[in-house]
């Protein structure tokens, strides 16, 4: 399975842009979809207070799941239920389900509505992929466990540690869905397994979930079990970065002959390619999905090829409509025929452009630092003939970059929702075209 990590969290995609997005991801060779929902999610009852105002709706997830059957794409949902539940965990309503009361990250595992809480929306999500094979428990990086109180006092009583108290856990979740959902198979990250003993691992085996590395487009599931035995070695697992900018990819190269495992029933080779998100609920938001593409293109093909061979290149570029990948330069060249496209070219010129050309004016104009400094902006006194002088080219590069701005939200706005969009161009766009918005101001 090549599954393509849709990590929610961060510039959920419109539906109209994933019926674009899907048919390329089928042809670049992907063959599922791991959707990590987070609060886009329809959630009903008592949970409504964790959708997001641009959730999408019941109809929405139908959609999504018809269009990944259209283009032989399994559908994967991912619900994290350890770790990275900032989305839960930030509302009022569930603050005291944290292991830290100051912390939003995780969940306090010993309160019981944890695990009630776990179950209902499990069964939210769940009910609405019926024909899904796999569920995804994330259970990756549960920042301070074991610094709570209640943690703390388990410990103690129970001369346990954190990994014996993670595996707890893990092991309710694992039970519920085994009893409630007869055949449905379970993944989850790794990075928490492996801090634990190999005897705790031994003597606390959680069954048929199977393991990836972390933050890895690749990775060799195995039934937790097993896991015990392979530990001592698993430094040379082919975890692999994350899909990054086209270009970086030649870093994980090395490791694909990991891939080629010995054919054992248990084994199914898996890899995940994440083109965008966040870090957590609270971070600033990763690459955007449509700049990302030819960098899952050549992950994908990478992949499926064995290495980045010139047959690879090939179907890339063809698939793309771009006339060539300089992966030592993470450029590509050509105007391109992907989703997005309008989008990469335009974060393009505003990583390229947009800061240097108004730090130029703003800093390297003789008149500017003559005869405009901010001495003479704060105080309203200046020389009309050297104001002259630099008026009409800041007038017009201003102009020009307000004019891109507004045509660049337009495209921005066929692909996310408002919030996105403005988010995106508060971060990128603003810190710099600001500066140049304030001195038009006072000149004027």
């Amino acid at each position: 399975m090549r599954l393509v990590h849709l990590d929610l969290k961060g510039a959920a995609p419109r539906i109209s842009y994933l019926e674009q997005v899907f048919p390329f991801l089928s042809q670049l060779g992907a063959n599922g979809i791991l959707i990590e929902y987070e609060d886009m999610f329809p959630f009903k009852g008592e949970l409504e207070v964790l959708r997001s105002p641009y959730a999408y709706s019941e109809e929405d997830i139908e959609r999504i799941q018809q269009l990944a059957e259209q283009h032989k794409l399994e559908v994967v949902p991912l619900v994290q239920t350890f770790g990275h539940v900032e989305f839960i965990l930030k509302h009022e309503k569930y603050q005291h389900l944290r292991e830290v009361e100051r912390f939003p990250n995780s969940f306090n595992p010993h309160v019981p509505n944890t695990l009630a809480l776990l179950k209902s929306i499990l069964a939210q999500v769940i009910e609405k992929h019926r024909h899904s094979t796999w569920i995804h428990i994330g259970a990756d990086e549960v920042f301070h466990l074991g610094e709570g109180m209640d943690s703390k006092n388990w410990m103690s009583r129970n001369k346990g540690d954190v990994g014996t108290m993670y595996l707890k856990h893990i092991k309710e979740v694992l039970g519920f869905l085994a009893a409630q959902y007869w055949g449905l198979r379970v993944l989850m990250w790794d990075d928490m397994l492996r801090k634990i003993s190999v005897g705790a691992l031994r003597g606390e085996g959680t069954g048929k979930a199977a393991v990836a590395p972390q933050l890895g487009v690749s990775a060799v599931p195995i039934h937790v079990a097993a896991l015990a035995r392979v530990m001592p070695g698993a430094g040379r697992s082919p975890c692999l970065a994350s899909c990054s900018p086209a270009g970086r990819g030649e870093g994980w190269l090395d490791p694909l002959p990991a891939l080629r495992v010995p054919a054992q029933p248990r084994w199914e080779a898996m890899a995940w390619l994440s083109p965008s998100c966040r870090y957590d609920h609270y971070s600033v938001l990763c690459e955007l999905l449509p700049v990302g593409i030819p960098s899952l293109a050549i992950c994908l093909q990478t992949l499926v090829n064995g290495g980045f061979t010139e047959e690879a290149n090939r179907k890339v570029l063809d698939i793309l409509g771009l006339e060539s990948v300089q992966l030592e330069q993470s450029t590509c060249e050509g105007r391109g025929a992907f989703p997005g496209v309008e989008i990469y070219h335009m974060v393009e010129q505003v990583n390229g452009h947009l800061k240097e050309s108004i730090l130029k004016a703003l800093e390297e104009e003789s008149a500017i630092k003559g005869w405009f400094s901010p001495y003479h902006r704060k105080h309203q006194f200046g020389n009309p003939r050297n104001m002259e002088s630099f008026g009409s080219k800041v007038l017009k590069l201003h102009e020009d970059w307000e004019s891109f701005v507004r045509d660049l939200r337009a495209q921005l706005e066929r692909v996310y929702f408002p919030d996105t969009v403005e988010e995106w161009v508060e971060e990128n766009v603003n810190p710099y075209l600001d500066q140049l918005r304030d001195l038009v101001r006072d000149y004027r």
